[in-house]
């Protein structure tokens, strides 16, 4: 099944209490009306935690941040009114649990990496734009903790020379499509990069991170066989903030679940079978061999006396020399199915 995460990075707009909305919405049930069915929620939420003093340039910091989606006058006021500290991701931790939800950290510098003395996340995740901060890479590695790295601002070379760096100290490594382009046009998302690294990373997880509108290029994904989902989530994508606007909201949320969870059961197995559930709708639609004119008992069947007609519980037509030839042991009238106690 689909290991499904919803990003919730910085959509919280730096409230805890928006991130447990976030939480909450994310374990609500998922109930597929139309078969009465119970499906599967999100298995886990994942934030974002940058250390400031390890993030911009003096300049940028300083920078004038003059937009409607802006927490700050300057560009490092805005960064800052958005961080949550250690204890409120370690509180958000302990709620995410208490839902049953895994828990996944983003972590954008070494010095981020303090929030470990109070928890430890299930997984850590490993941002498109980090993925060539090699010292970080090592640092989150030797940690052992399960790590996912985006590929949406590297080539193969710069994945690579990434994947050895974590090797050096576990394996339990996942890798997934990314396009780093906000929201991302379709014409770029190219989802046969993810059948490209399952035939040349076999050994790891392969799944997506999806920054389009809507929920189309998810479900292709796991289509395709990826076996991770990551999608920004929020409450209402008019909130303040820049991610808003491409995340999924609480309905986005509910159908992207819903279709994920069903074309799973969809998938099924590789060969060609009648399913149980199909017999009944087989036997009341299909056709059977049957008369085209009044025959008497003892008439010798021959092909001219023969049409195909429905219910399906009859001879098939490629059985007809179960049949021509044979003699009625009783009288049928015109348009009636031949059955085996109709001859002799």
């Amino acid at each position: 099944m689909t290991y499904i995460i919803g990003e919730i990075g910085q959509n919280h707009n730096g409230s805890v209490d928006i991130a447990k909305l976030i939480i909450d919405v994310v374990s609500r049930p998922i109930h597929d009306k139309l078969f009465n069915k119970e499906l599967k929620v999100m298995d886990a939420v994942k934030l974002t935690k940058r250390d400031l003093s390890q993030e911009l340039s003096s300049s940028q910091m300083q920078n004038p941040y003059n937009t409607p989606n802006s927490f700050g006058k300057t560009y490092g006021e805005h960064r800052a009114f958005l961080e949550l500290d250690d204890e409120q991701h370690y509180e958000l931790y302990k709620y995410a649990k208490s839902k049953g939800l895994d828990f996944i950290e983003t972590l954008c510098a070494i010095g981020c990496m303090s929030m470990l003395k109070l928890f430890t996340p299930d997984k850590l995740k490993v941002a498109s734009r980090d993925l060539t901060n090699l010292p970080l890479l090592s640092a989150l590695a030797e940690t052992k903790i399960p790590i996912i790295i985006s590929t949406g601002m590297a080539g193969e070379n710069e994945l690579n020379i990434a994947l050895d760096i974590i090797n050096k100290y576990h394996s339990n490594i996942s890798i997934l499509h990314c396009v780093s382009e906000y929201p991302t046009k379709y014409e770029n998302v190219n989802l046969k990069t993810i059948s490209y690294l399952q035939k040349h990373y076999p050994q790891y997880t392969i799944g997506y991170s999806d920054h389009t509108i809507g929920i189309a290029t998810p479900l292709a994904a796991v289509a395709m066989g990826a076996e991770i989902i990551e999608k920004h989530i929020t409450l209402d994508r008019q909130m303040k903030g820049t991610d808003q606007a491409g995340s999924l909201a609480i309905d986005g949320i509910y159908r992207m679940m819903r279709d994920i969870r069903n074309l799973e059961l969809s998938l099924g197995e590789e060969k060609i079978f009648i399913e149980d559930s199909v017999i009944a709708a087989r036997e009341k639609l299909e056709r059977s061999i049957a008369t085209n004119k009044i025959l008497k008992k003892g008439h010798i069947i021959t092909e001219e006396d023969l049409q195909m007609l429905s219910p399906g519980n009859g001879f098939k037509w490629a059985e007809k020399s179960e049949i021509i030839g044979k003699e009625l042991i009783i009288d049928l009238p015109k348009n009636e199915i031949i059955y085996s106690t109709s001859i002799k």
